[in-house]
C-alpha cells in the first residue's frame, strides 16, 4: 500500500457498532463483516481525507506505539480493500 494514497468507504454499506467494533452489512452482496476495534479505526480513518501514512501516524500516536505493528496493518486495509469495503479515492 502507497503511503500517499487516500481510501474512501463504499457508499451503501450498513454499519452498525457493537461493543467490540463494528459489524458491516454490503446489501449488493448480501454478506456480513465483523471488524474488531481496531479494524473499525482504521475503517472510520478511510474518509478520504487521510493519506495511508497520516491514518498510520493517527495510530502510532493514539495507541502510544513504540513499534507500529506495519504487518498487521497492511493486511487490514488490503483484506478491507479485497473484499469491497473500501477503495482508492483521487483527491479533487
Amino acid at each position: 500500500m502507497y503511503d500517499e494514497a487516500r481510501l474512501l468507504k463504499i457508499e451503501g454499506l450498513q454499519i452498525n457498532e457493537v461493543a467490540d467494533g463494528y459489524v458491516v452489512y454490503e446489501k449488493t452482496k448480501d454478506r456480513v463483516h465483523f471488524l474488531n476495534p481496531v479494524a473499525a479505526l482504521i475503517f472510520e480513518l478511510c474518509d478520504g481525507s487521510h493519506t495511508v501514512a497520516e491514518m498510520r501516524s493517527i495510530l502510532i500516536s493514539g495507541y502510544d506505539l513504540s513499534k507500529f505493528p506495519d504487518n498487521e496493518f497492511q493486511v487490514a486495509l488490503e483484506t478491507m480493500l479485497a473484499e469491497g469495503l473500501i477503495e482508492g479515492c483521487k483527491v479533487q
